[in-house]
């Protein structure tokens, strides 16, 4: 089974996560399939970084999300846009959605 779930990165006390697309059976530090987002629950207010689009379509295929992950996702609006999806609506429409409202992060590949 696919999960997104959250990946621990950061020194020892200090922890931020990334959002990772990987079999349910890999570690929590181990192999992943994909990086879709950032997640660092130390600033104020909280940092989440999601690619919207990479998120939708692995939601679409049936990546089951974890609990912090699902209530990540609520709180950002995918989980919402994703119900939009599966009762018809375009993925490019709920994306280009999800970049007006300033949710639409930058790919966590490119970042340094």
């Amino acid at each position: 089974m696919v999960k997104i779930r959250l990946r621990r990165v950061g020194a020892k006390g200090q922890p931020s996560y990334r959002l990772v697309v990987a079999d349910s059976r890999s570690p929590r530090g181990g192999r992943f399939i994909e990086a879709i987002g950032f997640y660092n629950p130390r600033t104020a207010p909280e940092t989440v970084e999601i690619d919207e689009s990479r998120a939708l379509h692995w939601l679409n295929v049936g990546a089951q999300p974890s609990e912090a992950v699902a209530r990540l996702l609520k709180n950002h609006g995918t989980l919402a846009r994703f119900e939009r999806l599966r009762q018809g609506e375009s993925l490019e429409a709920l994306v280009a959605e999800a970049a007006r409202a300033g949710s639409l992060a930058v790919s966590p590949q490119t970042r340094r």
